[in-house]
């Protein structure tokens, strides 16, 4: 091969190799084209903002008067178990109804700042031995005097608005009971009342347009899963005193 025939073969191979280098180089640019920019994290804040915002638009009267409803209701759960360290409870009692208390307490609070995040009145839980009142405070926080509501268990309409919530004189025969009764009254009245919330679950799912919220649907699905499975283990801890009540009834 001649001088000149090298430098011209030497030179198409520089071309080749050129061109092979610039071709990937020419794929990934365009790629990135294709591709959308990356959000900053103050464009992926104000975008969850946006979303938690829509969320909350989502909520029924429907969804308010359930919460509502069910911080009352939870409230009353806790009048019941607060009775137990006092009234000779078995320890497997105690050990339920500090579940309970810890439980239903946590949800109330869960509740209250979902009312307020949306700027709904939010009832105010204030317990004095059998005596539950509910106060509603305004969206803004304030006493919203015009729209208080008290609940004494007194026998009053309001208590039977929700199911499973234990009259006046029910929860004076449970605060008359102690050791093995205080026990039994203690698993019967709390078995009802937690089938009543479990019926107001069911009464807010039956609503079109109801729990498209995810905090409420969720939280109804909590109470359903949660109430279903304590109603289980009461119910058996309820059957294992029947054996010993009638040991005691033969002596």
């Amino acid at each position: 091969m001649t001088a000149a025939q090298i430098r011209r073969a030497a030179a198409a191979f520089l071309v080749l190799t050129a061109t092979a280098a610039a071709t990937p180089r020419a794929g990934r640019a365009q790629e990135a084209a294709a591709q959308p920019a990356s959000l900053s994290n103050a464009e992926i804040e104000a975008l969850y903002h946006a979303r938690q915002d829509s969320a909350r638009m989502r909520f029924t009267d429907a969804d308010v008067a359930f919460v509502t409803g069910m911080i009352s209701h939870h409230a009353q759960a806790l009048v019941m178990s607060e009775l137990a360290p006092t009234h000779g409870a078995s320890q497997a009692i105690q050990t339920l109804a500090a579940r309970i208390i810890n439980a239903q307490a946590d949800e109330i609070a869960l509740m209250q700042r979902w009312l307020a995040d949306r700027e709904q009145p939010v009832p105010q839980v204030k317990i004095d031995g059998l005596d539950l009142t509910i106060e509603m405070s305004s969206p803004e926080g304030d006493a919203g005097h015009d729209a208080h509501m008290e609940m004494a268990h007194d026998g009053g309409a309001h208590e039977h608005h929700m199911p499973g919530m234990l009259t006046r004189a029910q929860l004076e025969e449970l605060a008359s009971a102690f050791g093995s009764e205080f026990d039994r009254l203690f698993l019967t009245y709390m078995i009802g009342h937690h089938a009543g919330a479990v019926t107001m679950v069911d009464d807010l799912f039956a609503v079109d347009g109801t729990g498209q919220d995810e905090a409420v649907f969720k939280l109804a699905s909590d109470v359903q899963v949660d109430q279903i499975t304590e109603i289980e283990r009461m119910k058996r801890m309820l059957d294992a005193m029947a054996p010993l009540a009638e040991s005691d009834e033969g002596r």
